[in-house]
């Protein structure tokens, strides 16, 4: 199941990987906050504390953080 939440992450993360820097982890966070249940958000929130979440792409890890209420990575 979390391998699974990972690689549906990663693909919304690559649809969105077109758009501006700016703009894209918060339309992934935002995809994820209009289409996925409560329940599965509550998942991916568990998730990025495991060390499953390293296998998730930087853009997929930001706009995740960003639908759970975390905050994104901050650039170097």
């Amino acid at each position: 199941m979390d391998a699974d939440m990972v690689r549906m992450v990663n693909q919304i993360a690559d649809f969105f990987d077109a758009y501006p820097e700016a703009e894209a982890a918060p339309m992934v966070a935002e995809h994820i906050r209009n289409f996925w249940p409560p329940t599965m958000r509550a998942d991916l929130a568990r998730l990025l504390d495991m060390p499953l979440a390293a296998d998730l792409k930087p853009l997929a890890r930001d706009g995740a953080r960003l639908a759970v209420g975390q905050p994104a990575a901050t650039p170097d």
